[in-house]
């Protein structure tokens, strides 16, 4: 990732931020700086403005301070400049037309937040959403044992958010890809991307955990003793992110006849590849989940040229990148 940055660079920037901090990870911390003063930087050429901290200041409700790796939010919805390309903005705009029951969905971040997840990932699909031939192209390419055809590309979405039948929680896919099984059945890709984030322990809440248990159980795809490694650890989210698709698998409905949950994230956070890493170790049938890196899907050559291109640029920082 190059050198590491200095305070001074970072605050003049305005890219210090304490949250970037990992504990007893240093190369984690650097990670996550580089990656800020690279959107700061990326902003700065394509000669946006700077946003803050709050998002959206309210009048005399208190300091504002300015953040490199923002866009002020009203030029950020009217411009659309966090996305790379007119299918990633059209996704972004019809998917924030619409609302999904129960959904938990932050649109301030996804306009103005340079480092946002799930904004990368309306920026990496995006462009599929408006051709599934491309985007059926795209899913066999990366994914070559994959069944069926792409019907449908659907962002920031779960079945069915709270739901009993399903997982029961929040929990949704930063992009779905719905497989036409052509016998009636359908299948899904469910895709969560991680760009800057790390993965922090969280409990449960008491009275979910039955439900998740029986779903990791009925599955058979876990080892003995595998709900201990994950329950309350830095590995539930992508538990429960791997549960929904397993929920799909096991719904009565019978609709859902195939799925696999894939992790996307930059080679450069080792926070995620070490996670999904010891998760697998934890599967006796690796079958339904798997990982891959931003550089991975690039390097397919299945997105359009000036997508990559702009992919590139916007979220793999050069070591040789020049400091200003």
């Amino acid at each position: 990732m190059g050198e590491v940055l200095s305070k001074e660079e970072l605050e003049a920037a305005h890219c210090w931020e304490a949250d970037d901090h990992v504990p007893r990870r240093p190369e984690m911390t650097a990670f996550r700086r580089r990656l800020r003063y690279h959107q700061a930087q990326w902003r700065e050429a394509q000669g946006h403005p700077i946003g803050s901290q709050p998002i959206a200041p309210k009048p005399n409700a208190g300091a504002v301070r300015l953040v490199g790796s923002r866009l002020p939010l009203a030029y950020a919805r009217e411009t659309g400049a966090n996305f790379l390309t007119a299918g990633a903005h059209e996704a972004a705009r019809a998917r924030t037309s619409i609302t999904e029951l129960h959904q938990s969905f932050d649109h301030q971040r996804l306009w103005a937040d340079l480092l946002w997840s799930p904004s990368l990932a309306f920026n990496l699909f995006g462009d599929l959403a408006a051709d599934l031939g491309l985007a059926d192209g795209a899913v066999h390419a990366w994914l070559p044992d994959v069944p069926g055809t792409v019907a449908d590309v659907r962002f920031a979405h779960s079945p069915g958010r709270l739901d009993p039948a399903w997982l029961g929680n929040l929990v949704a896919f930063d992009v779905g890809f719905v497989l036409d099984l052509g016998d009636g059945t359908q299948g899904i890709v469910g895709v969560v991307s991680a760009y800057h984030q790390v993965n922090k322990p969280q409990p449960p809440k008491p009275s979910r955990l039955p439900r998740y248990r029986e779903i990791t159980d009925k599955s058979g795809f876990f080892g003995p003793g595998a709900i201990d490694p994950v329950n309350g650890t830095e590995l539930i989210h992508i538990w429960l992110d791997h549960l929904l698709v397993l929920s799909m698998l096991q719904h009565p409905s019978r609709t859902w006849r195939w799925g696999r949950l894939v992790v996307v994230h930059p080679a450069g956070n080792t926070d995620f590849a070490d996670a999904c890493r010891r998760y697998r170790a934890l599967l006796v049938d690796q079958s339904t989940f798997a990982s891959a890196t931003v550089e991975d899907l690039l390097d397919a050559n299945v997105l359009p040229a000036h997508t990559a291109t702009a992919l590139r640029k916007r979220y793999i920082p050069l070591e040789e990148e020049t400091r200003s």
